[in-house]
């Protein structure tokens, strides 16, 4: 059976790439029988002072999160953080990384589609854009949509907007684990198996790639995922095993912009919860902000 209540603890909002307020998605979060739950949106942590005023001692319980999205010589990581002192310089200095490399790459991308594609925008509609806490492709594909320059945000975002590449405009994994743990918090890999695009990392790689982040001070792996095949959940598990880390449970809801339902982490109430997991929410409940 499981122990210590449902988690959730991959959640994104209005603030980055979600479709939910924070005040909607605590209510669904309630409806779902989540007991446990962060806001871990792209590059940002205002997700968690935007729901502290909602939240109540009865509520489920809540833990500061963020989800930066990284890239070295190797590839493509989603660092996850949980549990930080969101008013430490630390994470607030790599926040403003990540935000400042968000700002460049959007206004690189609506450029590109100009010059490439004749494709423009209202300035109002370019303002608000640019003033997002976290401009993206899915925003950018809305708005593509919207004009007609494309049937759907995902064709959007594929067939278009992709056609922009950076090498280096990302925060390096080791300056969020480093920013993270700065704060007082603690890093996950977030959907380990997935790198850039649809590709699939396993095996020998997968391990050199995790032993690389674990020396910079990686203390956890997602190892429920609704992404996650049962083979892919087993392996993440039996790494976080191997390397005696936490594991972590989450979904990656996003609202409307994705199909992936709040809750939906592999884990029902016949999941026996691995080691690694129970001392995460053991962690989780002093951290706890309600």
């Amino acid at each position: 059976m499981t122990k210590n209540g449902l988690p959730d603890f991959h959640l994104h909002t209005m603030l980055s790439d979600g479709t939910d307020t924070p005040a909607e998605l605590l209510a669904k979060v309630k409806e779902a029988g989540i007991e446990y739950f962060s806001i871990t949106d792209h590059d940002s942590i205002i997700g968690g002072s935007a729901i502290r005023p909602y939240l109540k001692e009865d509520d489920p319980r809540f833990i500061t999160g963020v989800e930066f999205s990284c890239k070295d010589s190797e590839g493509k990581y989603h660092i996850l953080g949980y549990g930080y002192n969101p008013e430490a310089q630390p994470i607030k200095d790599v926040v403003n990384m990540g935000h400042g490399y968000r700002i460049k790459k959007a206004k690189a991308r609506v450029e590109y589609l100009k010059e490439k594609y004749n494709f423009d925008f209202p300035k109002e509609e370019l303002e608000e854009f640019f003033s997002l806490s976290n401009p993206g492709k899915p925003h950018l594909g809305n708005m593509m949509v919207k004009h007609g320059y494309a049937a759907s945000k995902e064709e959007a975002i594929r067939d278009f907007i992709d056609g922009v590449h950076f090498k280096s405009e990302y925060v390096k994994p080791e300056e969020a684990i480093a920013g993270i743990i700065g704060a007082g918090g603690i890093p996950v890999l977030a959907h380990p198996f997935y790198g850039s695009g649809d590709q699939l990392i396993l095996g020998e790689e997968m391990e050199q790639r995790l032993r690389k982040l674990i020396d910079y001070g990686l203390q956890g792996i997602e190892g429920f995922y609704s992404g996650f095949t049962e083979k892919l959940r087993n392996s993440a598990l039996a790494l976080a095993e191997k390397y005696n880390l936490f594991v972590t449970a989450g979904s990656d809801y996003h609202g409307k912009n994705k199909l992936v339902v709040l809750g939906d982490t592999g884990i029902d109430e016949n999941t026996v919860y691995p080691e690694g997991l129970n001392r995460f929410l053991e962690e989780v409940k002093v951290r706890c902000i309600n």
